[in-house]
């Protein structure tokens, strides 16, 4: 096989598995949804918009929580099975607001919805859609 990679690219290490690597040296197992220690491609799409949004909002949050607030993400997504595709994605960040009244926990929120509706791209392309491409080439 030729060594000439893109940037981010998949390798196939065995039967319905693959390895995604980028060139800064991170690595995602991924495989079928039944498949341990891997995730599946509808699984990394869910985290893909969580993970997005979530940075989208963490410098707006970190302002006023601190550098080191906790959180957790809560990610799911509908399944329309007949059209083999998701009908909803979502994301719930929880983060403790306890420190601030309720009108600066409120504004917070809201700021924190208007960063990631501004800045996450992820979301952006599911919302407009994406030209996608796929091709097979021998090698």
């Amino acid at each position: 096989m030729t060594d000439a990679r893109t940037p981010l690219h998949l390798e196939r290490t065995g039967t319905h598995a693959y390895v995604a690597r980028n060139e800064r040296g991170a690595e995602v197992r991924l495989g079928l949804s039944e498949a341990a220690g891997v995730f599946s491609p509808g699984e990394l799409l869910q985290a893909a918009l969580a993970a997005c949004a979530s940075l989208s909002m963490d410098h707006t949050l970190a302002s006023r929580l601190g550098d080191d607030f906790e959180a957790f993400v809560d990610v799911d997504g509908a399944v329309d099975k007949e059209q083999n595709r998701f009908s909803a994605l979502s994301a719930t960040l929880r983060t403790d607001l306890s420190a601030l009244d309720a009108e600066k926990a409120e504004s917070l929120i809201e700021r924190a919805e208007r960063a990631i509706e501004r800045l996450c791209t992820v979301g952006h392309t599911i919302d407009v859609g994406a030209e996608r491409v796929t091709t097979v080439r021998s090698i």
